[in-house]
């Protein structure tokens, strides 16, 4: 039967087939994340347990089975393959794992993980492929009809509402029995400030996540992190651009506004560079720490060694700041891991450069370009934050060593007290990590890094503050004002009015919220000093992560304010953004000009 017979045949039932794949999907694949849930976070009876996994072992291979009879009802089943590969790849491990395990009787994935030391991989495998169906089920469910035509929500609302369904998420798991190992489970407020801040890639921590969570519990904590670092609609988009064709112009514009690309145009082909790009820097962050943790260090396994690195480095490149350690980067014998603490640095550096400068400066196509044209300066958005960012390093190294040298570093050598200087300098861009004690900091190195915190990291990072970007067009406005010009020149080129107007609102925007919630915190945790709680909340709000450990020690009602800070401090721009984008009913006018004494 040749392949034309075929089609024709299965022509007449193919839209009921369809119709029925598409509702079994939607139906297993709530199933099958409501068991993996419920095993892995509520059940501790082991025959339970084998009898839920049997289920969802039952559920994956219908997933396969669908997957078959959609590339059959497929006429042109070789674009189905190429348009589908993610998918096609995931079920094909799927669909080996089974056979060896049920057919043959060699749990393969079990046996090859179990090998190097890795536990409960067989589990890790089932959540993935778990949560991989959840999120074909939320892009099949976004192709249906409704498409939220009822609910026209702008872009940076949907991003806004995002991250408080990730946080929300995040707070329901860690609550559950099997996340934590505290007899009585998690208080609501404390599992809403830990989900807040991992999903803010902030670093601020009321436990220790390294003793308090079990490793699913830490393996939700890095799940939050990743996808807190990106944005889940950066995930969410760049699944479906997997699963389908592409995505379409509507999806292009949101990642346009949220990725803040230049052009449209660009934004196309950013997408899948920047998830690619990311877990290529990641992946080789946890192999360089991997091979650097002091041989002191004791593991429990090899899978915890490997655990330990891919979970630091996603923290440090997503600028989070948590640490499995239960006194950070700044526990024995890490403390003294002078290298390690260096590749830390160079993750969070890049972290906080943000995608369009990286791409910019090590994407294969710019280089090339460079090297045929070497004369080709930089972008200008390149240019501005790498040297703002070299700038403020250097200052902030060169503040800590002189204001620390007899303080925090006096039992260092000079190298060594460099090497410390420079990561306190890095990791208060947003980082949170700490090699040294905070709460021992002297008053005018709280308020430097109050000052470094506040500026953050760079547009279109994983980084918080009101951005580089922004403090430079800032003092570049100041300056023009002193020098009575009319327009304001950077690099031979003109800077918008627009754009100083955006500057200033976003600069007011962040000090008044910062004061506003500072005065807050001095009514809730007035047993604080001041400049304890100023550094926590502007901590918060540039979502670093450093504190003079006071974190554990606030009220309830504290909490709520530094969640609150952490949430609006990594979307707050947006926010802002959005409020400033209400068209105005008509701009074709201009009232007389005035005289108002300023200053």
């Amino acid at each position: 039967m040749n392949t034309e017979s075929l089609n024709r045949i299965l022509y007449d039932s193919k839209l009921v087939a369809y119709k029925i794949m598409r509702r079994s999907t939607y139906v297993l694949t709530i199933l099958a994340v409501g068991l993996v849930l419920y095993a892995h976070g509520v059940v501790e009876d082991p025959a339970i347990l084998r009898q839920l996994f049997y289920a969802v072992d039952a559920i994956l291979a219908i997933f396969v089975l669908i997957y078959f009879l959609r590339i059959l009802y497929t006429f042109e089943r070789k674009k189905f393959l190429r348009r589908t590969w993610f998918e096609g790849l995931l079920m094909g491990v799927v669909f080996v794992n089974q056979f060896c395990t049920y057919i043959l009787g060699y749990p393969i994935i079990y046996n090859i993980f179990e090998g190097i030391g890795i536990p409960l991989s067989v589990e890790i495998y089932r959540v993935l492929v778990s949560l991989y169906m959840l999120v074909f089920l939320i892009v099949e469910l976004l192709e249906t009809k409704i498409h939220l035509r009822t609910v026209q929500l702008k872009p940076s609302i949907t991003f806004l509402l995002s991250f408080v369904f990730l946080v929300l998420l995040g707070s329901g798991l860690f609550m559950l029995p099997k996340m934590t190992n505290a007899p009585d489970g998690m208080r609501f407020i404390d599992a809403l400030f830990m989900s807040t801040s991992a999903s803010c890639v902030t670093g601020l921590a009321v436990v220790d996540p390294g003793t308090y969570f079990t490793f699913a519990g830490q393996v939700v904590l890095l799940l939050l992190i990743q996808m807190g670092g990106l944005g889940i609609l950066t995930f969410a988009t760049f699944f479906a651009s997997l699963m389908k064709q592409g995505v379409g112009i509507k999806q292009h514009v949101a990642m346009y506004e949220l990725l803040e690309s230049e052009s449209l145009f660009s934004t196309k082909g950013l997408l899948r560079k920047l998830i690619f790009l990311t877990l290529f820097i990641e992946g080789v962050g946890a192999v360089v720490i991997f091979f650097m943790w002091e041989p002191e260090m004791q593991f429990t396994s090899l899978g915890s060694k490997i655990f330990f690195s891919v979970f630091h480095s996603v923290s440090a490149f997503c600028n989070a700041g948590f640490s499995l350690f239960p006194e950070g980067l700044y526990t024995q014998p890490v403390r003294f891991s002078y290298l390690l603490h260096l590749a830390v640095t160079v993750l969070i550096i890049l972290g906080g450069l943000g995608f369009p400068t990286i791409l910019d400066l090590f994407s294969p196509s710019a280089m090339r370009r460079r090297m045929a044209a070497p004369w080709k300066n930089w972008k200008m958005m390149t240019r501005v934050v790498v040297y703002t960012t070299a700038i403020l390093i250097t200052i902030g190294t060169v503040g800590f060593f002189l204001l620390e040298y007899f303080n925090t570093l006096s039992h260092m050598n000079f190298a060594e007290a460099v090497i410390a200087s420079f990561f306190q300098s890095v990791t208060t861009r947003t980082a949170g990590f700490n090699t040294v004690d905070v709460s021992a900091l002297t008053t005018p190195t709280l308020l430097m890094f109050i000052f470094l915190m506040f500026i953050g990291a760079s547009p279109g990072s994983t980084g918080g503050g009101i951005k580089t970007t922004t403090f430079v067009v800032i003092l570049y406005a100041v300056v023009t004002t002193i020098r009575n010009k009319r327009n304001m020149e950077i690099g031979h080129r003109t800077i918008p009015h627009s754009v100083a107007y955006k500057a200033f609102t976003v600069f007011a925007f962040a000090v008044g919220f910062n004061m506003l919630f500072l005065f807050t915190l001095t009514i809730t945790d007035a047993q604080f000093e001041v400049l304890d709680l100023a550094f926590e909340q502007v901590s918060a709000f540039a979502t670093v992560g450093l504190s003079t450990g006071i974190t554990a020690g606030l009220s309830d009602a504290g909490k709520f304010v530094i969640i609150a800070s952490m949430y609006l401090g990594r979307v707050g721009t947006l926010t802002l953004a959005l409020a400033l984008s209400t068209r105005a009913a008509s701009i074709a006018y201009k009232y007389p000009a005035t005289h108002l004494a300023v200053g």
